[in-house]
């Protein structure tokens, strides 16, 4: 998994409540269980007219925020079935961070899992954000995870709360499996001990 340390990127406004995993990606496109390619269809039925060309007004396909890796999204975003694909999707795309005021249980720690960084703030600060977000290609922001910090574009300081262990996850690239091989000379340990004291085996 990538690391998370500190991005500076545009962020999109996305000003919707209740984005669900289904408008995220669509069930159409769950056949897959590899984590690529999935970006193409994010937002697909946002994004995409019936006859399969782009809508060309919605956000992402601005100029200004094709490449953003800061989505900024209403109030329980993630919402609805459980799919991994989800943050797949976004990680995909290109975006690395999401920030609300609330996310989906599952979505929220599906998301540390696979390397992004869910933000949750009032909704004060989210509509602050979303102000900022709009100026376009001078909505440049900085998430400084380490300094649990947002840098808006005008260089004020959003502070921001993140579990130490996911925060320690994020910033070594540590997914399950990459925990897990954290313990490798402990594995190794107990296995010698067995083997040692089992030698039949």
């Amino acid at each position: 998994m990538e690391k998370f340390t500190k991005i500076t990127s545009v962020a999109a406004p996305l000003p919707l409540v209740n984005i669900d995993t289904d408008m995220i990606i669509p069930k159409q496109f769950l056949k897959t269980i590899k984590r690529t390619g999935l970006g193409t269809a994010l937002f697909h039925e946002m994004r995409t007219n019936d006859d399969g060309s782009k809508k060309e007004d919605f956000i992402l396909h601005q100029s200004a925020y094709s490449k953003s890796q800061i989505l900024i999204a209403g109030d329980n975003f993630g919402c609805g079935s459980s799919r991994e694909h989800a943050p797949w999707a976004l990680l995909d795309f290109g975006i690395r961070c999401v920030i609300s005021t609330s996310f989906a249980d599952i979505f929220f720690n599906n998301c540390f899992k696979n390397g992004i960084l869910p933000i949750v703030v009032s909704q004060e600060t989210l509509d602050s954000l979303m102000g900022h977000a709009s100026k376009g290609a001078n909505a440049v922001f900085t998430i400084d995870l380490e300094l649990e910090e947002v840098q808006t574009p005008d260089g004020e300081t959003v502070k921001f709360a993140v579990d130490p262990f996911r925060k320690h996850c994020l910033l070594n690239g540590l997914d399950d499996i990459g925990l897990t091989l954290e313990k490798t000379h402990h594995i190794d340990a107990h296995e010698q001990r067995f083997a040692d004291s089992h030698p039949w085996h």
